[in-house]
């Protein structure tokens, strides 16, 4: 063969009767006689088709013997390639059940060719994918010869490590843990190892350490686990006493948790012969001489561990309780230290919580053992220690009142361990913080005696009912006062408490009770303003559309409350109704209720929209179709703007009022006359947002055409001359955004306002306008029956943004400024993901931005900054020259610039390092460095802290890393 004087198919020919013979053995020796042949010829002889028929040929006789010392020469070849490999390999899958059969040489003769195969011809085999996985798993399955297994754990280290299998390391190490906690018989070999893989250096090992141990002791015998439970406490109470990474510690407590779990399983006896009580006995020994120090570092810990070991069982909880508790109680009695004492109580907190954490738990009781309640004797104890620790430690401690304040309320949230009479002594100790101490200093007890009274409120809401809302109420003046602090922190308890529903219920009613009264006086409205603002707080916590008292607070709030604003806007009722806060507040509470009626209801209701509930009642007359009205009168547009809002699109009733001539064009004409009128901000404003709803729930085919002909010309429609003194253009903003949150006539409408910037005599408010057109609105909200398309912002900003930097170009110098000023509008009211798409376009206007006086403007746009140099760092590093300078000159002057124009330019500026590469920053670092130092005496504090924090990361940039 080798001298071409014999060919190989000459050679595959005279073979041809023992290959084919019936014989297995002859057959066997015929292909072992060919493989040997192939074997003894040199690389090059045999050409690529060659070795590709001769592969094929030995794949199909693989189960006659002698075959696979074939496939492995072939594939040693040259020409040997990638599809060669994958025949041979499923050629071996597909045989694999007879193969695994034979005698262990062959068996290793076919784990040497899979070998080969992994070795030169890796990526064929990787490209199957799960095809390859599946296949070596069979292949390599069930094997037990020691030399087969060397092979085999080659290949799977390559399959493992190199391989994408699964979810890579984590997969993979949640396996090995199964199988290291499959059996006790692991435990000799895994516990050693795994303590001394606890020195490691690496947390991450520590970490996998630390689960693995715990997954050890869920799952070994009991017997198992008491043999190595004081050695394992040995070893992981260094983790929790010398933390050095919390998760760890944490890792640590879950350990000797489980240990704990496991020697409690099925126990009931306190018995000290236990498992679990030869486990928890050096414990308590140890965290007892730990405790003697309680002001040392590792006190808090030992709390953590005593709590840990408690949790796992009612019967640890005993044995530690039983072991712990009297020598602290010692501890505190002897101690004179407020500190000292702090720390005690803190483990003892730490205790009950481990307790109402086993309350808690379904199916286990505190008095399963055969001893009564753990904690029980001590009882009386505690309530005294506690109780005399938070009302009779110094107000200044403040930590140590939470710490007293926190271990009351763990007393009481034990099931039937407090009687009903103790617990209503603890409410009046919490009563008392709340009501009595000054609230102008550090509120840090009196929140967390609020937050305690919410929790007891769900455990016993008829104790707050009783002792709680009676004592508050009495602290309400029963007229209306300037001194705000009488009232207001009390309402704020009352509105917090208000969780339930009884007790929210019970609150609702004595506060309209309350107003009712404050109103008869008609003094101060702040007061008004605060009953008003604490029913809408308790109301937006519940679900109004399916309350049962729903109809009682309409007619109480929506029908009672508007009527008499509407008629004490003539004088005909209290004085506090006709004030403009007020009204918002009432006004909000009132969208809510209607908001929750049926639809039904909702078409009556819009029927009142301006004629506020009156039923024609004298004197009150609409504002619509009026003029010179007084502002009191007008000041009830709030009110209707807020039952349009909350009517929805049941709303659609009413455009036959209040004339029968009257329509939706017609109504929205007067709309826009009375907001060009309207001198005052706050009505103005409640009008334009009553032509926005308008516009936007209608149809368009209904009020398009009419809208956009107010946009080209509002005074006409409104039937007004031109003047110095009339300004329609928030008219015409206010009904762009109508039609553009539903994507209605994008490109007519943002042609007429963006016409509107090189205006001369309307440029400067048309674009403060475009911040309108994309901000959220309370009332123009899907809440209430808005069309908001899920692209409108995207689709306005991305137009706006083009168009306002191509007009910004060939814009005259005195309307340059107008084109900045809408850009930063619309700016402050988009993501900064849709902002990222129009970056190119958005940086050259931005950086121009920092040069104009406006205070608001500049603002946004720093603003702006700061979300660009968070998502798109490349984008601005090309402009960090201009950048720099003006955004220290913009940090720098209190008298200049505005708090938040400091306060973000300094953000901005300590965004950079760390985001832009540190050789684009190294030259500026110097002038930043200096720069800052003016804003580190800010007048404000948060400033001067951003400054601090500035200034820190500028000053390591170019610096060597340092480890500790």
């Amino acid at each position: 063969l080798e001298s071409k004087e014999l060919s190989l198919i000459e050679v595959v020919q005279s073979l041809g009767e023992f290959i084919n013979d019936e014989d297995p053995s002859i057959r066997s020796k015929a292909v072992t006689y060919l493989s040997q042949v192939i074997g003894a010829l040199p690389d090059a002889t045999l050409s690529r088709q060659q070795v590709q028929v001769l592969c094929q040929f030995l794949c199909d006789r693989l189960e006659d013997g002698g075959a696979l010392g074939g496939l492995r020469k072939l594939q040693g070849l040259g020409r040997f390639n990638q599809e060669m490999a994958i025949m041979a390999f499923r050629a071996l899958v597909e045989h694999f059940q007879d193969l695994m059969l034979r005698p262990h040489s062959q068996r290793l003769q076919i784990l040497g060719l899979l070998n080969d195969l992994m070795f030169k011809h890796r990526a064929a085999l990787k490209s199957l994918g799960d095809e390859a996985i599946i296949g070596i798993t069979d292949l390599v399955s069930g094997e037990k010869d020691p030399r087969s297994l060397m092979i085999i754990f080659s290949v799977l280290r390559v399959v493992t490590v190199e391989w994408s299998i699964g979810s890579h390391a984590e997969d993979l190490k949640t396996r090995l843990r199964d199988c290291v906690s499959a059996s006790s018989l692991f435990a000799p070999f895994a516990f050693p190892q795994l303590i001394e893989k606890l020195d490691s250096t690496s947390p991450n090992v520590k970490k996998d350490v630390l689960q693995t141990i715990g997954a050890c002791v869920s799952s070994y015998s009991l017997s198992v686990v008491s043999n190595y439970s004081a050695t394992l406490w040995d070893s992981l109470k260094y983790e929790i006493l010398n933390v050095q990474e919390e998760d760890l510690a944490e890792e640590a407590l879950v350990a000797l948790q489980a240990i704990a779990t496991r020697l409690s399983k099925g126990l009931t006896s306190t018995n000290q012969t236990t498992h679990l009580a030869r486990y928890i006995r050096p414990i308590t020994t140890e965290c007892n001489e730990q405790l003697r120090e309680p002001q040392h570092k590792q006190a808090k810990p030992v709390g953590q561990i005593l709590s840990a070991l408690a949790t796992s069982s009612t019967v640890a909880l005993y044995l530690i309780v039983r072991a712990v508790v009297p020598p602290l109680i010692t501890l505190y009695q002897d101690s004179g230290n407020i500190a000292d004492q702090r720390a005690l109580l803190e483990v003892l907190v730490q205790l009950y919580n481990a307790a109402v954490a086993l309350d808690q738990t379904p199916g286990t009781s505190l008095s399963s053992t055969d001893n009564e309640h753990p904690l029980a004797s001590f009882k009386d104890r505690f309530l005294d220690l506690f109780s005399q620790a938070l009302m009779g430690t110094p107000a200044e401690e403040v930590a140590s009142r939470v710490v007293a304040l926190t271990g009351l309320l763990r007393l009481c949230q034990l099931h039937n361990y407090l009687r009903n009479n103790e617990i209503g002594m603890i409410v009046q100790y919490l009563d008392e913080i709340i009501l009595t101490e000054d609230p102008a200093g550090r509120g840090e007890v009196r929140n967390e005696a609020i937050q305690a009274l919410v929790d007891l409120s769900k455990l016993k809401p008829d104790l707050i009912l009783e002792i709680t809302f009676p004592a508050f109420m009495a602290k309400l003046p029963d007229q209306s006062t300037d001194e705000q602090t009488n009232y207001i922190t009390t309402l704020e308890g009352l509105a917090r408490l208000s969780v339930e529903r009884s007790t929210s219920d019970t609150l609702i009613r004595r506060l309209l009770n309350k107003l009712e009264g404050v109103l008869q006086t008609d003094r101060s409205a702040s007061y008004v303003q605060a009953l008003l603002s604490t029913i809408d707080f308790v109301l937006s916590r519940r679900n109004l559309s399916e309350d049962p008292n729903l109809s009682s607070y309409h007619e109480k709030i929506v029908v009672a409350l508007v009527r008499r604003a509407a008629l004490a806007s003539f004088g005909a009722g209290p004085q506090v109704l006709t004030e403009a806060l007020t009204l918002e507040i009432l006004g909000r509470l009132v969208g809510k209720i209607i908001g929750a009626r049926d639809e039904h209801l909702r078409r009556s209701i819009a029927l009142e929209t301006y004629t506020l509930f009156t039923e024609e009642e004298a004197p009150f007359v609409p504002v619509l179709y009026r003029h010179h009205v007084p502002e009191k009168q007008r000041l009830t547009m709030i009110l209707s703007a807020w039952v349009l809002a909350g009517v929805g699109t049941a709303a659609a009733t009413l455009y036959a009022l209040p004339h029968d001539d009257v329509d939706l064009e017609k109504l929205i004409d007067e709309l826009t006359r009375l907001a060009v009128e309207e001198t005052v901000p706050t009505i103005r404003q409640y009008i334009l947002r009553q032509i926005a709803l308008l516009v936007n729930r209608a149809s368009p085919s209904d009020v398009d055409a009419a809208a956009l002909s107010i946009m080209q010309d509002p005074l006409r429609a409104a039937q007004l001359d031109a003047g110095p003194a009339v300004d329609a253009t928030p008219v015409v903003f206010w009904i762009a955004k109508a039609m553009l949150l539903r994507l209605s006539s994008i490109q007519e409408i943002l042609d007429r306002v963006l016409s509107l910037l090189s205006d001369g005599r309307r440029g400067s408010a048309s674009a403060r306008g475009f911040g309108t057109l994309l901000a959220s609105d309370e009332l123009v909200s899907k809440t209430h029956g808005a069309v908001i398309r899920l692209l409108s912002k995207q689709r306005v900003f991305g137009i706006c943004s083009s168009r306002i930097a191509a007009e910004f170009r060939v814009a005259k110098a005195p309307a340059k400024p107008n084109y900045l000023v809408a850009l930063s509008g619309l700016l402050k009211h988009v993501p900064t993901d849709i902002m990222m798409m129009e970056i190119d376009t958005l940086i050259p206007l931005l950086l121009q931005s920092l040069d104009l006086p406006d205070q608001e403007v500049k603002a946004a746009t720093i603003e702006s900054l700061v979300g660009i140099s968070q998502e798109s760092p490349g984008a601005i590093e090309g402009h960090m020259s201009m950048l720099v300078g003006r955004l220290l000159q913009a940090a720098a002057d209190p008298q200049e610039n505005i708090v938040s124009v400091r306060y973000n330019a300094l953000r901005c500026l300590q965004v950079f390092p760390g985001r832009i590469k540190e050789n684009v920053l190294l030259p500026f670092r110097a002038a930043v460095v200096r720069g800052i130092l003016p804003a580190l005496d800010d007048p404000k504090r948060h400033v001067r802290k951003a400054a601090v924090d500035c200034r820190a990361v500028w000053l390591n940039i170019g610096e060597p890393d340092t480890e500790d």
